[in-house]
């Protein structure tokens, strides 16, 4: 799958350009707007992106975890060479590795939430100039569909591509979209 990124000032282009794209096959959990006007968003009815993942929470949790379990290891190397296991057992030579672990990923958790995922740290001018930023995954035979729609909307300005949501994560919204509307 490729990502394209596209760049609007306009959400009620943006918003039939989401309808077109979704008319000629483009599932919604292809589509997302990424902007600082929510309630524009909203209002649009666009399919925004979820605010947990304009963060860099989960590059951040990763980081944690990898630095905690390095600590994990640390702690239990350290007091295995100093002999505390042979004071006071196993047993909270343990638990401090598994706090280690813990609080190493906790941390990385909250310092990612404060940063712009990394994804979008190039449209950080665009969006507080109050634009707005269009992008779509899609698969190789869906390109000319989307190059298609594109061009007729002469206000979107092509802003490159990047790495897209993968397939598998898209089929899974996709079924349950399709669960949700099913259900009474």
């Amino acid at each position: 799958m490729k990502r394209h990124y596209y760049i609007s000032d306009n959400l009620d282009d943006l918003e039939v350009t989401e309808r077109q794209m979704e008319a000629a096959g483009v599932s919604t959990p292809q589509i997302h707007v990424l902007s600082n006007d929510e309630a524009g968003l909203e209002a649009h009815q666009l399919h925004q992106v979820e605010a947990v993942l304009k963060q860099n929470v989960v590059r951040g949790t990763e980081l944690g975890a990898v630095v905690g379990m390095i600590g994990a290891v640390a702690t239990l190397a350290l007091c295995w060479m100093f002999d505390v296991p042979e004071s006071y057992t196993w047993i909270p030579v343990i638990f401090l590795a598994i706090i280690v672990l813990g609080f190493c990923t906790w941390e990385g958790g909250l310092i990612g939430i404060q940063q712009m995922h990394v994804d979008f740290r190039r449209f950080r001018d665009d969006l507080e100039q109050g634009k707005h930023v269009l992008f779509v995954d899609f698969d190789a035979d869906q390109e000319q569909t989307i190059n298609a729609v594109v061009a007729q909307h002469p206000r979107l300005v092509d802003a490159g591509e990047g790495e897209s949501t993968p397939r598998w994560v898209i089929a899974i919204q996709n079924r349950f979209h399709r669960g949700v509307n099913w259900a009474p």
